[in-house]
């Protein structure tokens, strides 16, 4: 176990984040303008700043400050993603904020405290540290959500979201006191050994064990625990909606494989069935609902909650190659959710943003190539090869069936084909029905960058997707050993 001050290089990504917020909310206090202007920018850069030294951290296994952070492959990897899913949307709302929305430069800063939050629930490797990164993470997503103050929806969404989020607070608390109480300990290590000493037969630690799963279970946006998402989704302003669509995601899934695999592995067959439970529940409602939605944020939310169940699909097999898959199906997934809504962000009609996917009719003829890029991330979502998600949902399917869930992978592939409806129904708008009034024109060069770089890698996927597949193996492997 290493600690101490000599050790501050393994936490340098938090450290750059933590210092970068500091200075920005100073700054911006201390000038005269309230614009944004340049803090976004030096936002980004602080961010890029953070994921070098990411790369930059050693490729091995090392606990800090007594075991309540570490550091490794697999924490590495995910706080990779996550810098880049909160780089690419702090970028796609350049041009949103320059027309006078979301000017205000405590945006920026709050991004840059979430992303803070969502390294140090990765690194986390006590009950302790898992907690405050969740609450750093989530009240700076409560404001982000409620930052128009101008707009009743977005006042509604912010306090939705707190409400329903203490709830989830108070159930990841709960969790943690029985757990404390039957192990002895809050460590990741402590719990691991209490169950070896205990048994697997510990009611309270399995009791625990599924509290904790229900809180964690939220800030994924898995059903049951899913009924805030919508309506934040919709409420909340674009560009911050993009931002929860993608980061937090990420850190979610990253901590809700750690705390099972390392802690709870013991209890595997225990948590395969809540899990299992989870990801079917999630795929069937976020599907079904999917197709009734006319608003294209409430569609993104609810597709969001069926491609988190695929995801969990991968996670109830219980093995490495289940943990990859889920790794790789959250790199793509995040690249295709920044993607769609840097499109969503395009629909914008006399400077006015629009949301009702009919808006898009006849996008193939008035912005051929948006149309194209929409088509193009659509089709990944459905899972259509050779493009990103088909990939994905192959691993996280193959990984059920060498488990031996070949009934899950059949509900996956079941609802993979009705969730198919909803994303060629836009395909259709595009190109089939007749053009309504054409969205403004140009489009923000940092969407055009941003939709041209997924769109790319969608499509591209497959030509080079062994750097990806051998490091998500590699963080994998990091978990089991």
């Amino acid at each position: 176990m290493i600690g101490g001050l000599s050790k501050l290089i393994l936490v340098l990504p938090e450290l750059v984040l933590l210092g970068a917020a500091l200075s920005l909310l100073m700054f911006g206090v201390f000038r005269r303008e309230q614009s944004d202007s340049g803090i976004t920018s030096l936002a980004v850069v602080f961010m890029g700043l953070a994921l070098v030294f990411v790369f930059a951290i050693p490729n091995s296994e090392i606990t800090i400050f007594d075991g309540l952070l570490i550091n490794d492959p697999f924490a590495k990897f995910m706080k990779s993603l996550v810098l880049i899913g909160a780089m690419l949307t702090l970028i796609m709302g350049y041009g949103y904020r320059k027309r006078g929305e979301l000017v205000n430069f405590e945006y920026p800063v709050l991004i840059l405290f979430a992303t803070l939050g969502m390294l140090l629930m990765i690194s986390a490797n006590n009950l302790m540290a898992l907690y405050i990164g969740i609450e750093l993470q989530s009240l700076s997503l409560y404001v982000i959500a409620a930052f128009d103050r101008d707009s009743r929806r977005s006042g509604e969404a912010g306090l939705k979201y707190f409400i329903l989020g203490a709830l989830s607070s108070g159930l990841l608390l709960y969790g943690c006191s029985l757990v404390y109480g039957f192990s002895g300990s809050t460590s990741f290590e402590g719990i691991a050994s209490a169950l070896n000493t205990i048994g697997a037969d510990s009611i309270g630690l399995t009791i625990g064990m599924v509290f904790l799963c229900a809180g964690l279970a939220f800030k994924v946006s898995a059903v049951p625990f899913h009924m805030w998402t919508p309506d934040v989704y919709e409420g909340s302003p674009t560009p911050s909606t993009a931002f929860f669509a993608a980061a937090p995601k990420i850190a979610g899934v990253a901590i809700f494989i750690r705390v099972l695999v390392d802690p709870f592995a013991d209890l595997v067959a225990q948590w395969q069935q809540v899990v299992i439970a989870i990801s079917v529940a999630s795929m069937s409602l976020g599907t079904l609902a999917a197709i009734y939605q006319t608003n294209i944020k409430r569609l993104m939310a609810y597709s969001s909650i069926a491609n988190i169940g695929y995801a969990l699909v991968g996670l109830a097999a219980g093995t490495s190659d289940g943990v990859q898959s889920v790794i790789i199906y959250m790199s793509i997934y995040l690249i295709m959710i920044v993607g769609t809504f840097g499109c969503i962000l395009s629909m914008r009609v006399h400077g006015q943003m629009m949301e009702d996917i009919n808006d898009l009719a006849g996008l193939g003829r008035t912005n051929p190539l948006l149309a194209i890029a929409l088509t193009a991330l659509m089709f990944s979502f459905v899972g259509i090869p050779p493009l990103a998600g088909f990939f994905g949902k192959l691993y996280v399917f193959l990984a059920a069936i060498n488990a031996g869930l070949y009934w899950l992978a059949v509900i996956g592939l079941l609802t993979s084909v009705v969730g198919a409806f909803y994303y060629l129904r836009i395909v259709k708008l595009m190109y089939f029905d007749e053009a309504r009034e054409s969205f403004d024109s140009p489009i923000d060069k940092e969407l055009v960058a941003v939709i041209a770089f997924c769109s790319i890698l969608v499509g591209l996927f497959f030509a080079y997707p062994t750097p990806m597949i051998k490091g998500a193996a590699v963080a994998a492997e990091t978990l089991f050993q």
